[in-house]
């Protein structure tokens, strides 16, 4: 609320009383504590040194050795919605973040909008005289409002944050990101070959960012949420953090888990009563209609594999290992700063994973990530000749299920699965020397959305009945401050739900009742006939002894808990299509879809979410030109990048299109002619043949309106990529789509001018679109 105005006004300003408190900024009350809020991205209970991980994170640890770490901290079990409940301190329904931004369904649980009237955490302390500074993944922000034309009022400049550097969507390339510096996209300072690296960048700024305002006021507290990209696929990591760990992941990831838990156990991470889970425990198990539990959501036996397989899979940990490695550094590099200009001790630090670790990967792991989002099998045989590539910039690389597993010891299961502890069990350290002052292990139950509240009763702020001018939804969050300096201390919090993707459960008062279903809900979601399994978890953390034949009552008790909770947060109504149509379905659009789209140079990369679908259809580009030159060369038109995506390009003289498909095939198709000086149209159309998936076709070149050059190539069912890698007019900024370019980063177009570029996607013949190209450009 503003503060009126309290002084004297009269004729002039000596006869009046000036009140200037309207008009200052917020000041924090002297000795108020920084906050550092670390988010780290699908990493899992049992990958970190602290958590009885193999996995060397000496910084991390400095954090733990000064804190609590706490044992019993969940989530919701997937990105977005973990990361409104840690902005805000509300469940994932209620701040309209049922699952990823990307899978919005269009109802109030679900529809990839955070509501104002459910305040971040920023939002609230800028007005109370904290810098708020947010660096890396942000992820709460629908797809449609992630481009330049849209309003900004859900990226994080828009929702309390005054300085914003990092990505907005669900991953990126940690050699060449999709990056976002406040309010506009810009390039990544230098490149993987100078040097780059995502989270290296990201410290950076996060230093930058502080430093700028200590510079002016140093006794200013900050709010700094940081979220690397780690360690979120693809796994990339400079090669000698990856070869720190090799040989270190031979045993196989049954004989890890062995080998973590007794670590755990000795360390206390885990009670006396806590078990082994096993591999595959619902792999039996059938929906109401009889279909098999998911094969992509098992794990192949260490012993099954065959040699090539364990060599490939090792490396694949080795590779998760160092990328996790080298963000505890980056961490460290935080730590150090605040350490040396004595912050560190009256810095609160909270360091959580956003979910389990992902079994995203599959049975086999990917070499290259964006097969499995086109519906490609991927080839072991064809990733082997990548073993020692793997985590670099040639591939985007994600382990194998049997990891995930592993790294989520001593649970069952892994990211996505909101129903078993794989999927919200996760790391969370607490620090505040100043306050805290010892170190050791909680075990109280906390939940993600129990952050905020915590934050908030610590720094002396009451939650606030109004922000912004919008009335606020009461917090719904537990605050568990009172175990920061008392082991046995216990807590209000009696229940927290779980509901994410068709899978479900409910922890009430020491009880857990988790419904049986794959985190794919499609035929297992027949929510009234589902199987229901019944855990009492202080004798049975890691669920391994289903008591619902035994306590068919006490089962019945919690699952009308689970209903009411669900309609007390909005839970409904709950996911029951297949992925497919999940991620196919309509959803707005700042401008309808239309046929022909006109695009120029120098302006910013346009997001394939708003840029036109080539997707199995018949396709034209068109690039208007004046070349003054022989000479001429470097990119037309690009979209997509290594991994998948086509360009236009010019090189010795010719005209060239380059189709990579899925990062497998370079499919260039050159004009037998030479490139004219002067004005001219150049083209590349595909026309589709047939009814076959991927779509196959023939592409040909036009110069002016003359056929320079043809050949067949076959274009990707799905996207160039799940996030980022957008089109580009003269230029291909980050990743480029095919190593044939001429010249070096960004290979812009020089010898010549480009006027405009034109993309028809109505299937209408070449001639015409030729014909209205050139009457359009006349007018223009």
């Amino acid at each position: 609320m503003a503060k009126p105005f309290r002084g004297v006004i009269n004729v002039d300003v000596t006869q009046s009383v000036p009140d200037w408190e309207p008009y200052t900024q917020p000041i924090a009350p002297e000795g108020t504590p920084s906050v550092l809020y670390i988010t780290l991205d699908d990493v899992g209970y049992s990958a970190m040194g602290a958590y009885g991980g193999l996995i060397e994170t000496p910084n991390i640890d400095r954090i733990a050795g000064r804190g609590l770490t706490y044992t019993n901290f969940h989530t919701t079990a997937l990105c977005s919605p973990t990361r409104s409940c840690l902005m805000t301190g509300r469940n994932h329904t209620t701040n309209g973040m049922a699952t990823i931004t990307e899978a919005a369904s269009g109802f109030p649980s679900s529809n990839g909008h955070i509501p104002f009237e459910c305040a971040t955490i920023a939002e609230v302390l800028g007005e109370r005289g904290w810098n708020t500074y947010m660096v890396g993944k942000w992820h709460l922000t629908a797809e449609d409002e992630m481009n330049m034309a849209s309003r900004k009022t859900q990226w994080p400049v828009g929702r309390g944050f005054e300085r914003f550097y990092g990505f907005l969507g669900a991953e990126t390339n940690q050699w060449y990101p999709d990056l976002v510096y406040d309010n506009h996209p810009v390039d990544q300072p230098r490149s993987p070959e100078a040097g780059y690296h995502l989270t290296e960048d990201l410290a950076d700024k996060a230093l930058e960012f502080i430093r700028d305002a200590k510079a002016v006021a140093p006794d200013k507290p900050f709010f700094l949420y940081f979220c690397p990209g780690a360690c979120h696929a693809p796994h990339h990591a400079p090669k000698e953090w990856i070869d720190k760990f090799r040989g270190k992941f031979d045993m196989g990831y049954e004989a890890y888990r062995e080998q973590v838990f007794q670590r755990q156990k000795q360390l206390g991470i885990v009670t006396g009563q806590a078990e082994l889970s096993p591999i595959n425990p619902y792999i039996n198990d059938k929906s109401a209609d009889g279909k098999d539990w998911p094969e992509l959501d098992t794990v192949r036996p260490w012993d099954t594999l065959a040699d090539g397989e364990k060599r490939l899979f090792s490396r694949m940990a080795e590779v998760y290992a160092g990328f996790l490695a080298h963000a505890d550094h980056q961490i460290g590099r935080l730590l150090d700063y605040l350490e040396a200009s004595g912050q560190l001790d009256n810095t609160i630090i909270v360091l959580v994973s956003d979910n389990g670790a992902s079994g995203e990967g599959g049975p086999n792991g990917s070499v290259n990530e964006n097969k499995i989002f086109n519906g490609l099998p991927d080839d072991i045989e064809a990733n082997l000749p990548y073993l020692d590539e793997l985590g670099g910039p040639a591939t985007y690389n994600h382990y194998p299920t049997g990891w995930a597993w592993a790294f989520n010891t001593p649970f069952k299961l892994w990211k996505r699965y909101s129903n078993w502890e794989g999927g919200t069990a996760d790391p969370m350290i607490v620090s505040w020397p100043a306050r805290v002052t010892g170190s050791g292990l909680r075990r109280q139950y906390v939940h993600a959305i129990d952050i905020v509240p915590t934050l908030y009763s610590v720094l002396g702020i009451d939650p606030p009945e109004m922000v912004k001018g919008y009335t606020q939804h009461p917090l719904e969050g537990i605050s568990f401050d009172a175990t920061f300096n008392d082991e046995h201390a216990t807590t209000d919090k009696q229940t927290q739900f779980y509901s994410m993707g068709g899978t479900r459960a409910i922890w009430h008062q020491g009880w857990k009742a988790a419904a049986v279903s794959p985190a794919a809900p499609d035929a297992w979601a027949r929510y009234a006939s589902q199987r229901w399994e019944l855990f009492n978890t202080e004798e049975d953390p890691s669920e391994c002894h289903d008591l619902a034949g035994e306590r068919p009552e006490k089962l019945r008790e919690l699952v009308e808990v689970w209903w009411a909770q669900a309609g007390q947060y909005g839970a409904l109504p709950l996911e029951n299509r297949n992925v497919v149509e999940i991620l196919t379905t309509g959803r707005p659009q700042l401008t309808r879809p239309r046929t022909r789209y006109v695009y120029y140079p120098g302006t910013a990369e346009v997001p394939e979410s708003v840029a036109p679908n080539v997707r199995n259809r018949s396709y034209t580009i068109a690039v208007e030109v004046t070349i003054d030159s022989v000479d001429a060369a470097g990119v037309l038109f690009a979209h997509g990048s290594r991994f998948g995506g086509h360009a236009l390009y010019l090189k010795d003289g010719k005209l060239r299109y380059c189709y990579n498909f899925v990062g497998e095939q370079e499919q260039i198709v050159e004009s037998a002619l030479p490139v004219p000086t002067g004005h001219v149209v150049l083209s590349a159309t595909f026309e589709r043949e047939g009814d076959s998936m991927p779509a196959e076709g023939t592409l040909t070149l036009h110069i002016r309106d003359r056929e320079a050059g043809r050949g067949r190539i076959r274009t990707q069912p799905g996207k160039f990529s799940i996030a980022g890698e957008g089109l580009n007019i003269g230029k291909d900024s980050g990743e480029p789509v095919t190593g044939d370019y001429p010249g070096q980063a960004p290979w812009p177009f020089t010898g010549g001018s480009i006027k405009r570029a034109a993309i028809d996607v109505s299937g209408e013949a070449f001639v015409d679109l030729a014909n209205e190209v050139r009457l359009a450009f006349m007018r223009d």
